[in-house]
């Protein structure tokens, strides 16, 4: 049975949380107020999700391990996946289990399709005859001009079935026709993709950022140099900084700070106003010079730290 979802957010961390077995991080990296809205249709073995959300921002997200997933952008929107930024008519192609980063650079709207792999894989058998086989890494897909226009078609169309007011998709007939036309367009797209394939260096480099991400995961709530950063990680300074600029738009260390800051902001909007203060919750996340956090916070957010504390939640 097909269930389905809309829910509207003003909460980064209750955004996050929508997106089920799907791990997003979001750093926000631009002021104003945040507002998203998630859109989830779930059928058998196919899971379609819409994703709008009103500043700029990068996500680090870490997929399932037994599931095809792929992104894209709806209408005409700035959006990177993995230092690629997305041309018109393409569709990211991502690894199992794998660790991406996207980023925004304002209001976008986009895409994901998550199917399992046991199903795909039959699904390839019986259309193809032949496997294919996920990518180590992120791979950017250019499906041709009928391919990409019937799997937009069907992704708008799956989105209209989700809406509270339309009925049919309750109808069983309705989403297993749905998931099968889906599926079915997914794997044109692939067979269809008239891209080259992604290098080694490219693969490495994807590497490379989880386990920078990992190492930021144990970082974000200490002081740590940019060396010894670059030591936990085992990579030169040098390769951090351009896989840093390739994959976010930003240096090791601009990341850092963002990430802590983002938290701070999470941690005041939860605090509550009568007996918490901002000089306890910003030396918490390692900012002790108050006068300077209190700037930086503004120029990222566009609103002070006190602003944030005493808005109610």
């Amino acid at each position: 049975m097909a269930e389905r979802s809309i829910s509207r957010f003003d909460d980064p961390g209750a955004y996050e949380a929508g997106f089920g077995d799907i791990s997003v991080n979001l750093t926000i990296t631009g002021p104003g107020d945040f507002e998203a809205e998630l859109l989830r249709l779930k059928l058998d073995h196919l899971v379609i999700m819409r994703l709008r959300e009103s500043l700029p921002r990068i996500a680090c997200i870490s997929l399932a391990a037994d599931r095809v997933l792929l992104s894209f952008p709806v209408g005409r929107v700035s959006l990177e996946c993995d230092g690629f930024t997305f041309q018109s008519g393409q569709v990211a192609f991502h690894g199992l289990g794998q660790r991406m980063h996207q980023r925004s650079v304002g209001k976008c709207q986009w895409g994901l399709i998550s199917l399992s792999m046991e199903q795909f894989a039959k699904s390839v058998a019986a259309l193809t005859g032949e496997p294919i086989l996920p990518p180590r890494s992120t791979r950017l897909l250019h499906p041709s001009g009928a391919d990409l226009s019937r799997f937009q078609h069907l992704f708008q169309h799956a989105c209209h079935l989700a809406a509270p007011a339309n009925k049919l998709i309750g109808r069983p007939e309705v989403a297993r026709a749905l998931e099968q036309d889906m599926i079915h367009a997914v794997i044109h797209c692939l067979t269809g993709d008239r891209t080259e394939r992604r290098s080694r260096t490219r693969s490495n480099h994807t590497a490379l950022m989880a386990r920078f991400e990992a190492a930021l995961r144990k970082s974000v709530d200490r002081k740590i140099a940019l060396p010894d950063l670059c030591a936990e990680i085992g990579v030169p300074e040098r390769t951090l900084r351009m896989c840093c600029h390739e994959f976010l738009g930003v240096s090791p260390m601009r990341y850092l700070l963002l990430r802590r800051l983002n938290k701070t902001r999470a941690a005041l909007r939860r605090a509550d106003a009568s007996t918490a203060s901002v000089s306890s919750i910003a030396r918490e996340h390692q900012f002790l010079e108050l006068g300077r956090f209190a700037a930086t916070y503004r120029a990222a957010f566009g609103e002070t730290p006190l602003t944030t504390l005493q808005r109610k939640a």
